[in-house]
């Protein structure tokens, strides 16, 4: 910009104003800063926007945050055993120490305070409460976790618990973990125990996260734990992981008065590669393994046998009762979304279907390949809010890992900022638009353990150096904190 009057620069013509242009000078200085503080922490929409009662969180997992995989009298987990198989582990990393969060939770919640959330969402370890799987119960497994919810509390945090989340006692596992029915009768003793133990403290429950998850990648794929490649244990493994999720809801709404119960669905938002008919018959049917697996079921529609007709087979399993058991009515819905599947036809038996990686399509994607798409969201939650029996949906996990750059002392990591600003204007139109969203919790609080990619994957908030277990609060971190001040 150039002074009306003369050739000179807007600085320039401020310099030679004289004492009078000192004031413009700090003015112009300060408006800059303003605008370019605008660009880097606020979107075109404010946390207000969202609406006074809309709950915002960070989420974490036990297996990939605690370490301590062997203290205070915590059994081996099947993570711990399966993480020591060679090749199983991208670089043969595991989580004996991960972030440390056992003896850290403390510093880690206080972040959580810094950067202006109100919930915490962690889950509860398995092998830390009942390390035989059933029977005798660790009392130092439950008070460090009276201790995390004390710590919340105080820093006027809620709670939410999250009972499953992918790591069980290896000695179950052993036994054939979710393909063994009798996982029905461990996992409702697990919930028994830490509900009667955290329901007085605790309001906000989730009963099990991704079941596709852990039962595909885990009992079909074999990238997870336990490694199995069975399609019979994949179907035992969905269907009594159907069963223990309404079980655990109504357990849960037995033992906690005034809870509010949900659970998590991973999903995807499923496109056709093109429009020939075979392609878009594939997507259907991913579409039903991916987003109408486990939901259906649970809102008492059964599974989706009319797109995936092998799920027929699932039939074998039922005992008695069993159609009425896998129902329950959660108070809320939660949607854990990632990224966009493009489906094409193949001849992978049973789905006939196949996922056209981002690679190959030259679209936006995190370091593990899949697609950012932003408008996936709102597609999704427009999906999900079409089921009659879904009360409220809370985005329970959103987040992606991408490359962070050190730099003294701060960690940059502006595509996440991007990342996130993309996914909550679009889940602020479809709220807009009347689906009824009240909630995002973003994965995750700090770098962790990704799984099977080890530490590689990072998608904290906060940056975690692994070798000192230093944390600093990454941009993306401080862009939450001005954005809920």
């Amino acid at each position: 910009m150039t002074s009306p009057k003369t050739n000179l620069t807007r600085r320039d013509w401020i310099k030679k104003s004289g004492l009078a242009g000192v004031g413009l000078l700090f003015l112009n200085n300060f408006l800059n800063a303003s605008r370019l503080k605008k660009s880097l922490f606020n979107p075109e929409f404010s946390n207000a926007d969202f609406g006074s009662d809309f709950k915002w969180g960070v989420a974490s997992a036990s297996y990939q945050t605690e370490g301590a995989w062997n203290v205070d009298g915590k059994s081996e987990s099947n993570w711990d055993h399966f993480s020591h198989i060679q090749g199983k582990i991208e670089r043969g990393e595991n989580a004996e120490i991960a972030t440390d969060f056992y003896h850290r939770y403390s510093e880690d919640i206080e972040l959580i305070k810094k950067m202006n959330f109100g919930v915490f969402r962690f889950s509860i370890s398995w092998s830390r409460i009942l390390p035989n799987g059933t029977g005798e119960v660790n009392r130092k497994g439950l008070d460090f976790y009276h201790e995390v919810i004390d710590k919340c509390l105080s820093e006027n945090i809620e709670p939410w618990v999250m009972i499953y989340h992918w790591d069980m006692p290896q000695v179950l596992e052993a036994q054939g973990g979710w393909a063994n029915r009798k996982i029905i009768e461990w996992f409702s003793e697990f919930v028994e125990v830490v509900t009667h133990e955290f329901g007085d403290k605790v309001k906000n429950w989730m009963v099990i996260n991704e079941q596709l998850s852990y039962t595909g990648m885990g009992y079909m794929q074999g990238r997870f734990a336990p490694g199995r490649k069975n399609l019979k244990a994949f179907m035992r493994s969905v269907h009594y992981s159907v069963l223990c999720n309404a079980e655990g809801g109504r357990i849960i709404r037995k033992n906690v008065s005034d809870a509010n119960i949900g659970t998590a669905f991973i999903t995807s938002w499923i496109e056709p590669v093109d429009q020939q008919k075979k392609n878009i018959e594939a997507a259907k049917r991913l579409d039903a393994l991916m987003n109408r697996l486990f939901i259906e079921p649970t809102l008492g529609l059964g599974y989706p046998e009319d797109t995936l007709p092998i799920l027929k087979k699932m039939r074998n399993l039922f005992e008695p009762g069993d159609e009425d058991r896998m129902a329950f009515d959660f108070d809320f819905t939660g949607i854990q979304y990632y990224f966009r599947t493009i489906a094409k036809k193949s001849i992978i038996p049973g789905v006939r279907a196949n996922q056209v990686p981002a690679s190959k399509r030259g679209v936006p994607a995190n370091e593990l390949d899949v697609e950012i798409y932003p408008d996936g969201l709102y597609n999704i939650l427009k999906q999900f809010s079409k089921y009659k029996g879904i009360k409220n949906i809370i985005i329970t996990e959103n987040g992606t890992c991408v490359v962070d750059k050190l730099e003294n002392g701060a960690v940059h990591d502006q595509a996440r900022i991007e990342y996130f600003k993309d996914h909550l204007a679009a889940l602020l139109k479809a709220k807009n638009e009347g689906v009824k969203v009240n909630g995002y919790l973003v994965w995750s609080l700090t770098d962790n353990f990704e799984w099977d990619k080890g530490f590689r994957t990072r998608f904290g908030l906060v940056h975690v150096d692994f070798n000192s277990l230093k944390r600093t609060i990454k941009d993306s971190g401080l862009w939450f904190k001005a954005f809920l001040k």
